[in-house]
C-alpha cells in the first residue's frame, strides 16, 4: 500500500487487463464523477486521481496503489 503517494509519481495497479500504469495525477478528498461514475472521497477516505500512460484517468482507493 501506498499512502503517501503525491501527484507524478509512477503507480500501478490490477485492471481488468491485468496490471495498469501510470501516474499520480492528485489526491482526492472531496466527492466527484469520473466518466459517469461516482468517486465517494474524502478527506477521512482519500482516493488519488491517476492517470494511465495512455491517458485515461480514474480514481483508486491508496491500498489498490502499488508505487513504482
Amino acid at each position: 500500500m501506498a499512502k503517501s503517494l503525491k501527484a507524478g509519481d509512477k503507480v500501478s495497479w490490477k485492471s481488468h487487463g491485468g496490471e495498469a500504469h501510470g501516474k499520480v495525477v492528485k489526491k482526492v478528498t472531496s466527492p466527484m464523477t469520473i466518466k459517469g461514475h461516482k468517486v465517494a472521497a474524502s478527506k477521512d477516505n482519500p482516493e488519488y486521481l491517476v492517470e494511465t500512460d495512455e491517458g485515461k484517468q480514474a480514481a483508486h482507493k491508496p491500498d489498490a496503489l502499488k508505487k513504482g
